[in-house]
Parts: C-alpha cells; structure tokens; sequence
C-alpha cells in the first residue's frame, strides 16, 4: 500500500469537514453514523474546528487517524475517543474502566477491500492501548453486516451489550470489545 496512516493536525479541520460529509452520503450511513449528511452541512464550521482540535496529534482524549492516499487524497478515517471509569458514555451506561471507544470508520469505496480499514484500526487501537486503555470497543448497529463482519475480522467480539436506540423504537446496536491481551 502507498497510503499514509496518521493522526490529523488541529489546522487540517477543513480536510476532516469533507471526509465526514462525504461518509454522511454513503448508502450505509444510515446505519452506521448518528448524524444526516443535512445535519452536518448545516453545522457552523467552528464545530469542525472544535472537533479537530481535540482530536488532534498530542490530544489525549481523543484521535482522529486518517488514510492519505498517494496523491495527498483522504480517503479514509476513524476516531478514537478515550473513557473514563467512573463516567457515562453516550448512551448512559456506566464506563467501568479505562477503555477507548472507536467512532467515525470511513473508506471511501473505491480504496476498500486492500487493507486500508485493518491499517486504521491497528493505528486506532495501539493509540488507545499507549493511553492506557484496558479494552477497546465500538458500537454497530445490528442490521450494519457489512461492518460487523470487518470489526470481527479485526479481532473484536460481540460483549453481548445490546443499546437499544432511542430515537428509533425497536432498533438496537451491538458493542463489540478488544480486550488487551
């Protein structure tokens, strides 16, 4: 692969603000993000800057990693967010210890099936064990087979949490855990 894995730079928001809408259009995101491609656009770009920002290279409660193609492109993104024991997650449940949370996996389709998704999630999750995370987890909705089959492949394994989602009677998503061994 001739690709770049890396964290972003703070100043490189406007590069992360078109990933995310470009992701925001894909014929899963329905199932994979919590977030319409109308929302986002709609969003001031101060929140992109925001967002960047703290999940910059050097940030410690987060990472955004991207994959930069040959050609400078990006063509490829995760986030890594990191949870305190003791704390809620987004969901309400209780964060019973340290542990980092990936959010945001995108590839655009025509860099997918070479490896690239495996390279995000390696950087992502050896970030989060140098912050000291003792698992790392993400949630995926229960019909989203695609991307359950790929977090499988990368070694995380259904824990058995089922969070149903709010806005959507009857739907749930799964998490999934990589425990450090």
């Amino acid at each position: 692969m001739n690709y770049v894995i890396r964290s972003i730079r703070a100043d490189e928001w406007p590069a992360a603000k078109a990933l995310r809408l470009v992701a925001l259009q894909d014929p899963v995101a329905h199932l994979a993000f919590l977030e319409t491609y109308e929302d986002a656009v709609a969003r001031p770009d101060s929140l992109f800057q925001e967002r960047a920002e703290s999940a910059a290279e050097g940030a410690t409660g987060a990472q955004q990693i991207i994959a930069e193609g040959p050609d400078g492109e990006w063509v490829g993104t995760l986030t890594v967010l990191v949870e305190q024991p003791g704390t809620k997650d987004w969901a309400g449940f209780p964060v019973e210890r340290k542990q980092g949370h990936i959010v945001g996996v995108f590839v655009r389709p025509e860099h997918r099936g070479i490896g690239l998704t495996e390279a995000l999630f390696e950087a992502g999750v050896e970030w989060a064990w140098g912050m000291g995370a003792e698992r790392v987890r993400l949630i995926v909705h229960e019909e989203n087979g695609r991307a359950q089959g790929l977090y499988r492949k990368v070694g995380f394994v259904p824990s058995g949490l089922v969070v149903p989602l709010t806005p959507t009677p009857g739907e749930s998503e799964l998490e999934f855990v990589l425990d450090r061994s």
